[in-house]
């Protein structure tokens, strides 16, 4: 049996459901197009550190907020995320939105990935009932209320929810409640990848990683000689290696060439994924992939600005879509990444009888310096994470 092809997926396997993103595959692009735009601008990103977002997740929450702004506010939110309203009607963009949030709920995603936005307001505020419903009904989420002015309590409450929300995988997000806050969102998103590898050979060693041309460290690295989907980019001067994982996930490892990751960095769009996907190939290879366990805590407002969606978080936020009992502003958002490989794979007897001769051709490909890691979902065809591995042993 080969690997999984991330193009094809036996439809008997899987839900009839998943077919219901085909219409909105403008607004799939819109996000793959705000993903290059935040990994490429964000001034969240520290220049030579590990990084992991989740577009899909960012720009949902965000147009859960637009279901409740007005006026100037609301026009921001659009306009950061590329959404024009009278190309693409709102009511369109939202029940996208909810198709694709649908998708990444269904149980055969939910036993690899949790992926939610969760609203906290202060317990004294009465919500509009259209805006709760709207919340619930197109983005699976809720809108808790919360005794703000017991900051440990509230703080508390926050951290045991998302807590329970993602099954243990990600506790104490929230560690600095001030006191003055009357609005929290808590954007949270946790991948485990269980693949359909099928290799000769793994070996598990300690191998050096060159974070750069003046620092090495030494990290658990995975070597396995098998099959694997393969191409090679000459335009941005990278390896890419595509893995397919339970629950619809599609990995690209990109890796440059020494010297190069600028260029990757600074050039990759839409297009050459449609070139890896037409060109990409099945190659035996001698493979050497660091163990990959990434955690990141982002502040939204801070993502969010490299949009120009600020006013949400100021005093002059018109959020009187979400209450009318006073002026209210987002006073903490939270973004949080977690990622996770498992690292079981079957082994075959293939190609076991492999010659000294025949093993010196199989190309050997080493992820031993910095890469590019996004994880797709193939069905809502939405990025789910953009990575950077600078250094593996950083988690944070």
């Amino acid at each position: 049996m080969n690997p999984q092809d991330p193009l094809e997926i036996d439809a008997e396997e899987h839900d009839h459901e998943h077919q219901a993103h085909l219409p909105c595959q403008r607004i799939s692009y819109s996000i793959i197009q705000l993903a290059f735009t935040l990994y490429q601008k964000s001034g969240s990103w520290a220049k030579d550190a590990n990084i992991l977002f989740s577009p899909v997740n960012i720009i949902a929450a965000s147009l859960m907020l637009s279901l409740g702004a007005k006026n100037n506010t609301y026009n921001q939110i659009l306009k950061g995320l590329n959404f024009n309203v009278s190309e693409t009607p709102e009511n369109y963009i939202h029940a996208c939105l909810q198709q694709i949030i649908h998708i990444l709920h269904l149980p055969d995603h939910r036993s690899q990935l949790t992926i939610d936005s969760s609203l906290f307001t202060d317990q004294s505020l009465k919500l509009e009932d259209k805006f709760v419903d709207n919340v619930k009904a197109l983005y699976h989420s809720k809108a808790i209320a919360v005794n703000f002015k017991d900051t440990q309590k509230a703080q508390k409450q926050i951290n045991e929810y998302v807590e329970g929300e993602t099954r243990g995988k990600i506790v104490g997000l929230v560690k600095d409640l001030e006191k003055d806050t009357h609005f929290a969102l808590m954007n949270y998103i946790f991948f485990q990848g269980k693949g359909y590898d099928e290799v000769d050979v793994e070996l598990k060693l300690e191998a050096d990683f060159h974070v750069n041309k003046d620092v090495t460290v030494k990290v658990p690295m995975v070597n396995r000689r098998g099959r694997f989907f393969l191409h090679r980019e000459e335009e941005l001067s990278t390896w890419v290696m595509v893995n397919h994982y339970m629950g619809d996930a599609t990995a690209f490892f990109m890796l440059p060439d020494q010297g190069e990751m600028q260029k990757l960095e600074e050039n990759l769009n839409h297009k050459h994924f449609v070139n890896i996907l037409k060109r990409i190939n099945i190659r035996t290879v001698n493979l050497y992939l660091p163990k990959l366990s990434m955690s990141k805590s982002y502040d939204l407002k801070t993502i969010l600005s490299t949009l120009g969606i600020t006013q949400v978080f100021s005093n002059e936020a018109d959020l009187s879509g979400i209450t009318r009992d006073a002026p209210l502003k987002i006073s903490k958002a939270v973004h949080k990444t977690v990622l996770t490989f498992s690292d079981d794979v079957t082994h075959t007897a293939r190609n076991s009888s492999l010659s000294k001769r025949g093993l010196s051709k199989i190309p050997v490909i080493r992820f031993n310096r910095p890469f590019i890691i996004i994880i797709k979902d193939k069905y809502a065809n939405v990025p789910l994470f953009v990575g950077r591995v600078v250094n593996p042993t950083e988690n944070t």
